[in-house]
C-alpha cells in the first residue's frame, strides 16, 4: 500500500492558544483558549481506551472519497492495526472519522474509530461506534462496533488522528453562541490557514458540544447503483438529521493541503444518547457551546491516495 510522509509545521501550544484565539472571536461571542492539561479522556462522556492524546502526534488521511464516489471500489478494506504500523507508531491510540467496514457489518455506515491498536505488550482495544440508517423508520442506530464485529477494520475513506495517547499538555478551546457564518472546525481550520499561509498544520482531538443542536448526516446502508457526479446528487442520497447535544466529536482538520489531495476536514461524533453521525455545522447559534481537547500533528501520512480524483462530496 503506497504511503507518503509529510512533516507538518508545529508551532508551540502557547503560540497556537493565541492564534486561534483570535480567529475564533470573529465567529463565536465567549472564547476562551489556553493551555491545560489533558483530562482524564478514560472518563465520561468520553470513555476512550487511553488517558490522553500526546506523544508522537500524527495525522493518517487513508483512501478518500474517490473510492466512495461516483461509485464505490468495495476492494478498499483496511485494518487499522497495519495503518499504526504504517504510520510507524504501533500501539498507537487512534480517532477520527471514516466509513464503516461494510464487509464485515454487511451495510454502509459513518464510523468513528476509537482505538488503541495492537503493540507487543498489549492487546488492541476497540471502542469504536458505528451510525446508520434505521429500516424501521429511517432514523438513526448507533451501535458500539465491538458488540457487534471483532476485527478492526474500516473501509474506502478515513480521516485519523494517531498519537501514544499519553496524559499531557493540550490546547483547550471553549466557544459559545456563534454569531458568525463558520462551524467550529472550519473556523479554526481557517484561522491557522490564514495566519500559517504555505505552512500546513494537522490538528486533531476531541471536543463536545455540550448545548445545542447540529446538522449531520448519515450515509444510506446501500452504496448508489447510479454513479453520483455532483454534490446535489450526494445530498439526494444521503440522510440528514438534525442531533442534540451532548455529543462527543473527533475532529481530524489541516489549515492547507501541501499537495496529497487532502479532504482538509473531516468530523464524526457519538452520543450517550443514541445519535452519531458526520458533523456540519450547529444549527442553535444563539445557545451552542464547545468545549474541545486539541494538538498540532507532526507528521502526515497519506496512505493508499486514489490516482483518479475529484471535488465531490467533500463537505
Amino acid at each position: 500500500m503506497a504511503c507518503a510522509e509529510f512533516s507538518f509545521h508545529v508551532p508551540s501550544l502557547e503560540e497556537l492558544a493565541g492564534v486561534m484565539q483570535k480567529g475564533l472571536k470573529d465567529n463565536f461571542a465567549d472564547v476562551q483558549v489556553s493551555v491545560v492539561d489533558c483530562p482524564d479522556l478514560t472518563k465520561e462522556p468520553f470513555t476512550f481506551p487511553v488517558k490522553g492524546i500526546c506523544g508522537k502526534t500524527r495525522i493518517a488521511e487513508v483512501g478518500g472519497v474517490p473510492y466512495l464516489l461516483p461509485l464505490v471500489n468495495q476492494k478498499k478494506v483496511y485494518d487499522l492495526n497495519k495503518i499504526a504500523k504504517e504510520i510507524k507508531l504501533p500501539g498507537a491510540f487512534i480517532l477520527g472519522a471514516g466509513a464503516g467496514p461494510f464487509q464485515t457489518l454487511g451495510f454502509n455506515s459513518e464510523f468513528m474509530p476509537v482505538i488503541q491498536t495492537e503493540s507487543e505488550h498489549k492487546p488492541p482495544v476497540n471502542g469504536s461506534y458505528f451510525a446508520h440508517v434505521n429500516p424501521a423508520d429511517g432514523g438513526c442506530l448507533l451501535e458500539k462496533y465491538s458488540e457487534k464485529c471483532h476485527d478492526f477494520q474500516c473501509a474506502l475513506l478515513a480521516n485519523l488522528f494517531a498519537s501514544e495517547g499519553q496524559p499531557g499538555k493540550v490546547i483547550e478551546v471553549k466557544a459559545k453562541r456563534r454569531t458568525g457564518p463558520l462551524n467550529f472546525v472550519t473556523c479554526m481550520r481557517e484561522t491557522l490557514e490564514k495566519h500559517y499561509g504555505n505552512k500546513p498544520i494537522g490538528m486533531g482531538g476531541t471536543f463536545i458540544i455540550q448545548k445545542g443542536k447540529v446538522k449531520s448526516h448519515i450515509m444510506p446502508a446501500e452504496f448508489s447503483s447510479c454513479p453520483l457526479n455532483s454534490d446535489e446528487e450526494v445530498n439526494k442520497w444521503l440522510h440528514f438529521y438534525e442531533m442534540k447535544a451532548p455529543l462527543v466529536c473527533l475532529p481530524v482538520f489541516v489549515s492547507r493541503d501541501p499537495g496529497f489531495d487532502l479532504r482538509l476536514e473531516h468530523t464524526h461524533f457519538f452520543s450517550r444518547h443514541g445519535e452519531g453521525g458526520h458533523y456540519h455545522y450547529n444549527t442553535t447559534p444563539d445557545i451552542v457551546e464547545y468545549l474541545g481537547y486539541f494538538l498540532p500533528a507532526e507528521f502526515l501520512y497519506r496512505i493508499d491516495q486514489p490516482k483518479e480524483t475529484h471535488s465531490i462530496g467533500r463537505d
